[in-house]
């Protein structure tokens, strides 16, 4: 048993993550703190021991999934009901008794649980256990104390623990015991805006009564927001039930005095003192704090406070061992970061090594926030020329994010004006610097291009395989210079940029000589040398290698159902009658292309090589869905496709006025646009294929690591940065507690979800769209590759386990080049995240699909199975009754 003032943060294992927090409010000066005591988490264990079974019941629910709902309601029950079926050990009833004594024996309390597992920087698990309130005596307290030990094992404190990677063994449970105060008003303060993350806006919800009316959904509360010490909004809500105690014991919901149901339950000095109790509370924890309070008269009382863990965090610059000057910051105090992963289609959380080489192959360092990095574009925002630079290329590819930032300028108040003269780097914090020159329409270029970077891909994998320790890691940080000569060359910018000019002069001019919008969507089907679109045909090919060979097929069903790991099964393969010939064409598949990925751009991720068997479910829809020979039909018929549309357009502007000179200059883009667009997928399949060189060195010497004992398993190097990982393998000593550490921060950010602008205020802005063209009720998004499609809606967020019929839409979060396999199947394209020149998008003109990107929420609004039409045309998706056809 443990006093409130015997607690304090380290005392997290005794007490829970609760308990802890309560010790620590009761030691800061000027706060009111009901008094009470713990009772620890060594009396659980005591308990725990004792209950029959319980070793049993545990293991059952290890082995449990978490979405196996059913199971884990029974199993939970039953051992619930073994907990609370324990006699509870005379010694702790005897100090429980002596505790009450203490505060006083016939005092209401609130006994409440406090799981080791709860109140955490990185997972709240709030609401997972259970409170009791106003419980009187000896008795009542000892039930509820068991209550909230089996509490531990209610069917969502489980669901919780499974989905966040915590071992039901681990967690302990102690229990709160408080000193009940009986407020006039209660209510919740959050010294973040839970719904922005803005840091500067504290947010206080306040009703009548005891604060579990607002927790349970009772009666909405009024709410005030604050900034600076003024009370911003105020929106008082109707209370007409408010929660009190009940005579004999817990509580009871009661009606409201008509007269005060619409007054406000605080006065604005209130909240304002309250508030800077809660900055005091914030700064003693160190981060923003959810705090339970509650008024009685004119006091305020404290009796929760735990972190709030929904918050996108706020970005932090490591430094990295290159020669990039510092980032300038032109005398602004505040900063506006954009989201890198939402231009690289790689909104995921990264792992440090992928974040620091990442940041290390990058023209400019990067500030990482939650897994993911950003760019501060505050310099290019502060002048006239930098902002229209800056809305000129990243507004253009992405309306949210030009949005999100002219509303961040709207305001005009955060980002201080800047002359243009002077004005430092502008915008090329993100845009790389000045365009290039203009280049001749010469197919030779990118055939050099290619060969340059595949001899230098080449050199490097000869070179590499012999290398260890840490000549290893030098190697690595050297090459990296060749990879950033190769991914930043002059004459590969000038490429791309002559590509993605000619298709923005083909979409102006042909709009506005002869209405065509984005006629540059059907004249970009088929171009030569796109890796990426090339993959997704080779796969077909691959199919078609295999299609003869039942046997094969049929081991390849079972490999997908079983849900098989590594590559194993390819060994297996070619012991089956045709399998050798299967086994050469996906061996051959993989040389081309198994270093690509989901989220390829962290290198930690598991390549095609790697876990072949990802790729077997969509060679078996290829069987499926596609007769022979369809990779190169598909080929010729985009090809054949967009030379009858340049025809078409050509003659139509022959008959305008001045119409030989505008099909002339048409001709000219159309040319320019087929010979280098192709070629924007390359650079990134070349960076790909030295990271996973990289990648295969690096895992080669975790396993000498591990062997000598300095690591646990090799993938703890993916939780080093590389300047550590270089350390690491220099002195053959890991700091063990770290890679823990960056483990579970890891895991906790990937339930976060990446703002496309993030402000240092920690306010997340995703912007909207901001137009009247679509229909009502449809969801608007970003054309990107013209036409207008309907089907059947497949939602899909792994691509490994995607079952797609010909015909489908595919809807997803985002699609980087590994989803490209699939685009052959599907007749449209819909994502929550891209742009014009993302990969999806490109992919999506040359292979002909209709495709509607940046639409917010699609996975969650769109639901599988579902008819839409796409208008990748006018850019918004329809959902369609289900008697809508075609």
């Amino acid at each position: 048993m443990l006093g409130f003032e015997q607690i304090d943060s380290t005392n997290v294992a005794d007490v829970g993550g609760k308990g802890a927090h309560l010790g620590e409010l009761s030691r800061i000066d000027g706060l009111r703190v009901p008094d009470g005591f713990c009772v620890t988490t060594d009396a659980f264990q005591r308990v725990m021991a004792e209950a029959p079974s319980i070793d049993a019941q545990l293991d059952h629910l290890s082995r449990v999934k978490p979405d196996d709902r059913t199971a884990i309601r029974t199993l939970s029950a039953d051992i619930r009901r073994t907990i609370e079926g324990v006699a509870m050990p005379d010694d702790l009833v005897a100090a429980i008794s002596e505790s009450l004594a203490r505060l006083g024996e016939q005092a209401p309390y609130a006994v409440r649980s406090s799981a080791t597992a709860e109140d955490l920087p990185t997972a709240s698990f709030a609401g997972q256990q259970d409170s009791y309130l106003n419980i009187v005596g000896l008795a009542a307290i000892l039930r509820h104390v068991r209550r909230c030990w089996a509490s531990l094992f209610t069917e969502r404190a489980v669901t919780y623990r499974c989905r966040n990677g915590f071992d039901h063994r681990k967690v302990r449970m102690a229990v709160a015991v408080q000193r009940m105060v009986f407020p006039d008003a209660a209510g919740v303060l959050f010294t973040a805006d839970p719904v922005t993350s803005n840091r500067k806006i504290a947010t206080v919800e306040a009703g009548w009564g005891l604060g579990e009316a607002l927790v349970s959904g009772l009666a909405a509360g009024d709410v005030y927001t604050v900034r600076d010490d003024q009370v911003v909004t105020t929106a008082v809500a109707t209370k007409p039930r408010f929660v009190q105690a009940s005579p004999g014991g817990g509580t009871q919901d009661a009606p409201v005095e008509p007269q005060r149901q619409t007054q406000p339950a605080l006065t604005d000095g209130q909240v304002v003192r309250l508030v800077r109790l809660g900055r005091r509370i914030e700064a003693h924890f160190g981060r923003p704090q959810d705090i339970e309070w509650c008024l009685v008269g004119d006091e305020f009382h404290i009796v929760q406070s735990r972190p709030i863990t929904t918050l996108f965090p706020l970005p932090t610059t490591f430094p990295v061992p290159t020669t990039f000057p510092a980032p300038t910051t032109d005398g602004q105090e505040n900063h506006v970061y954009v989201s890198v992963g939402h231009q690289q289609m790689m909104t995921d959380a990264m792992k440090p090594l992928g974040l620091s080489l990442w940041q290390l192959t990058t023209p400019r360092p990067m500030h990482e926030a939650g897994g993911r990095l950003f760019v501060d574009v505050a310099p290019a925002l502060a002048t006239p020329a930098g902002r229209a630079s800056l809305f000129g290329t990243l507004g253009k590819s992405d309306p949210l994010i030009r949005d999100a930032l002219q509303t961040v300028l709207d305001r005009g108040d955060f980002i201080r004006s800047l002359p243009d003269e002077g004005s430092g780097e502008g915008s090329g914090a993100v845009l790389g610097g000045d365009p290039p020159a203009p280049i001749e329409t010469d197919p030779a270029v990118v055939t050099r291009l290619i060969r340059h970077s595949q001899e230098s891909v080449a050199t490097l994998r000869r070179e590499i395989q012999s290398l260890s320790g840490p000549a290893l890691l030098d190697f690595i940080l050297a090459d990296i210079t060749e990879l950033k000569r190769i991914l930043f060359d002059a004459r590969s910018h000038q490429v791309i940029m002559a590509g993605m000019e000619a298709a923005w002069w083909l979409n102006d001019h042909l709009e506005a000589w002869l209405g065509e919008k984005n006629a540059a969507d059907a004249l970009t089907q088929s171009v030569p040398h796109n890796v990426t679109s090339e993959m997704g045909l080779a796969l077909l090919d691959v199919a078609d290698t295999i299609r003869p060979h039942a046997d094969v097929m049929a081991f390849l069903r079972r490999v997908a159902d079983e849900g098989r790991d590594g590559d194993g099964f390819l060994n297996e393969v070619a012991e089956l009658a045709g399998g050798r010939d299967a086994c050469d064409a996906i061996r051959g598949f993989l040389d081309d292309y198994g270093m690509r990925c989901a989220g390829e751009i962290d290198i930690t991720r598991t390549r095609w090589s790697e876990q072949p068997v990802t790729l077997v479910p969509t060679i078996l829809g290829n069987i499926k869905n596609f007769e022979p020979g369809a990779g190169k039909r598909r080929f010729e018929q985009g090809r054949q496709e967009s030379r009858r549309k340049e025809q078409e357009l050509l003659k139509r502007l022959r008959a305008l006025p001045d119409g030989e000179q505008k099909a002339e200059e048409t001709k000219r883009m159309i040319d320019r646009v087929r010979t280098f667009a192709g070629y924007r997928e390359y650079p990134k399949y070349g960076m790909v294929s030295r990271y996973f060189a990289y990648k295969q060195a690096l895992l080669r010497e975790a396993d000498r690591l591990v062997r000598s004992g300095t690591l646990r398993e090799k993938e703890d190097i993916f939780f080093l940065r590389f300047e550590e990982l270089r350390e690491v393998v220099r002195t053959n000593d890991a700091d063990a507690g770290l890679i823990l550490e960056r483990r579970a921060a890891f895991r906790s950010y990937e339930a976060l979800t990446p703002p496309r602008v993030l402000t240092s205020d920690g306010e997340a802005v995703n912007g909207r769209y901001r137009r009247d063209d679509a229909p009502p009720g449809a969801l608007p998004g970003l054309p990107v590759s013209a036409g207008v499609v309907e089907g059947r809606a497949r939602v899909v967020m792994d691509m490994a386990r995607a079952d797609l019929e010909a015909g489908d839409i595919l809807v997803t979060a985002y699609t980087d080049p590994s989803w490209t396999p699939l685009f052959v199947t599907v007749a449209g394209l819909v994502t929550e995240v891209g742009g014009l020149m993302t990969h999806g998008a490109v992919i999506a003109r040359e292979y002909g699909l209709p495709a509607v990107v940046g639409v917010e929420q699609a996975t969650r609004l769109i639901r599988d199975g579902q008819r839409i039409r796409v208008h990748g045309t006018d850019g918004y998706v329809q959902i369609l009754p289900p008697t809508s056809r075609p």
